[in-house]
């Protein structure tokens, strides 16, 4: 059961996979994607404003202008695809859940989390910056 009508988050949801983002509905869609070989940027999206103003423009302006390659752009929804998110969070390493998160793991091992606070207050400039130095520290220890 979600807590949002689906024709409200409908939007947010397209915001991402028009930029190449797939949508993981289960818990196994997300043990199948995050257990693949390579790098892969997930973004927890959120219907609060900071994933509006902040996460999902600032994820699409990081691989629209920063020449971000992952091998895969997943997605879930929080509040939507409970167990979805859930097991997301279960390859977190131990942080706390919130929304939005922003992803990249490799090999399915975490190397990089921004959390809600990371997008609170900062530009999509800002965010896409913060995730492009962390892809290139990715490729720099590769």
């Amino acid at each position: 059961m979600s807590n949002y009508p689906e024709d409200m988050v409908a939007p947010m949801r397209q915001e991402l996979v028009q930029v190449g983002f797939r949508q993981l509905m289960s818990a196994a869609q997300v043990d199948e994607a995050l257990q693949r070989p390579g790098t892969t940027l997930l973004l927890v999206n959120s219907v609060c404003g900071c994933a509006a103003a902040g996460a999902r423009p600032g994820v699409t302006d990081a691989l629209r202008n920063y020449g971000l390659k992952f091998d895969q752009l997943v997605t879930v929804f929080a509040g939507m695809e409970k167990e979805a998110t859930a097991q997301a969070r279960e390859y977190f390493e131990g942080a706390l859940p919130t929304s939005p998160q922003a992803a990249i793991l490799r090999d399915g091992q975490l190397v990089h989390l921004m959390q809600r606070q990371d997008f609170l207050g900062r530009s999509p400039e800002e965010i896409a910056a913060t995730l492009g130095a962390a892809y290139r520290q990715l490729v720099a220890a590769s």
